[in-house]
């Protein structure tokens, strides 16, 4: 690209951080859906929601129209921008084999914002993914928060630490025989040795004269983050018995932990809302073998009638294309139970909720990021599209050709 089309690309992309949405039916998941309906969106901020008879938008600002519009969706985790759509070892940093336990690797450290994956997702309206180390190992890595136009890394971060990833049961099992962990109770064990590690990490530091702090462990380091409640224990696990294993251990640090999957989770709902536990449920359309073989497409539906709160997600794929999409499961769980207004909540406000980051985004409410998806229908009937991805104000996305480049 010449110097002069890189400058004019730039140029609109600054000049396209204000305009107006227009939808016929505007869902803004922070209460009734409005008919003939704005977004004011003005340096990349909603300053406005309402009605088209109350909301006056500027003269010469571009509007752009659509039958629904929504707040852009979150996809509550996902391991895109490490798990690349080539299926190849060059793409694929989504899990470290060289240990069971290595809390300290980052995914910022890993992400590739322009992975053809991150915008296949941004092309269908997900604006927001909660991505990083996948499950596989019984701690692989963190998680983190990024906008999906952001193709560098730290111009879309909201949150470059946002959890440590864990897993329970045959999924964190060596593949390796006679190499740990082999089987539940190794799991738990060995997870409680880390723990107690990283207490006596915090203990020696704390008691410590300056200048003679013990050396530096980034693994304990993190460790004492998920103590301190600095950082949740992300814990996929899917049988039931791996769930309440969850349950006891966290109850004995005192861990502020996030259920990842949970097939299994309808069994033991009762001990999820005692616990106060939130859950990003596996994608409604897993294939339902192995440790998924008693996965429900009415979990969602029964986790709404709990009151536990909870998110779809893409999840790891370990076959092409590599992800799915959060709209399409979320479309799944609506007809298996699940009112429309409590899945459209499970793909914006509430991931939003359960990643801290609600003040930003989630909404389409005043004062937060200018994140809207733009449908030419029903989101959640299989033939309708997105007709335009906006983020931060900027149309990066109108059907399936981008407008304007990522950041």
């Amino acid at each position: 690209m010449s110097r002069l089309c890189l400058l004019l690309t730039l140029t609109a992309a600054l000049q396209g951080q204000s305009l107006a949405v227009r939808a016929e039916s505007l869902h803004t998941a922070a209460g009734p859906v409005i008919q003939d309906g704005i977004v004011l969106i003005q340096d990349g901020k909603i300053t406005a929601v309402g009605p088209a008879a109350d909301v006056k938008v500027p003269a010469g600002l571009l509007v752009k129209r659509a039958k629904v519009a929504t707040p852009g969706l979150v996809d509550g985790r996902s391991t895109v921008g490490l798990s690349g759509l080539l299926n190849q070892p060059h793409d694929q940093d989504q899990l470290e084999g060289s240990a069971p336990i290595q809390p300290e690797l980052r995914a910022i450290d890993a992400y590739n914002g322009r992975d053809p994956l991150v915008g296949y997702l941004r092309s269908l309206g997900i604006t927001t993914v909660h991505t990083g180390h996948g499950p596989g190992a019984l701690i692989s890595g963190q998680t983190f928060v990024i906008k999906t136009d952001a193709t560098e890394v730290t111009r879309g971060v909201i949150k470059a630490q946002a959890m440590v990833a864990a897993t329970l049961g045959d999924g964190a099992r060596s593949r390796e025989a006679g190499k740990a962990p082999g089987t539940r109770g190794k799991q738990i064990a060995m997870l409680r040795a880390e723990l107690v590690a990283a207490q006596e990490y915090a203990r020696k530091l704390k008691e410590a004269e300056k200048g003679k702090e013990p050396a530096r462990d980034l693994r304990k380091e993190t460790l004492v983050q998920v103590l301190r409640k600095e950082l949740p224990l992300l814990a996929t696990a899917h049988r039931a018995q791996d769930i309440l294993s969850l349950l006891r251990l966290a109850q004995e640090f005192n861990l502020d932990i996030v259920l990842d999957g949970g097939a299994e989770a309808y069994l033991v709902l009762a001990e999820l809302k005692a616990a106060k536990v939130a859950v990003i449920l596996h994608p409604t359309m897993s294939r339902t073998f192995g440790e998924m073989e008693n996965a429900s497409l009415e979990t969602a539906a029964k986790l709404q009638g709990a009151g536990i709160p909870f998110s779809f997600q893409s999840g790891f794929e370990g076959y092409v294309p590599k992800t799915r999409v959060v709209l399409w499961e979320g479309a799944m769980a609506a007809a298996n139970g699940l009112a429309f207004d409590d899945a459209l909540r499970a793909l914006t406000l509430t991931p939003a909720k359960l990643l801290g980051i609600a003040d930003r985004l989630g909404s389409l409410e005043k004062g937060k990021d200018g994140d809207v998806a733009l449908y030419d229908g029903d989101p959640f009937e299989f033939a309708t599209h997105c007709v335009g991805t906006i983020i931060n104000g900027v149309l990066v996305n109108e059907g399936e050709e981008t407008r304007v480049p990522s950041r």
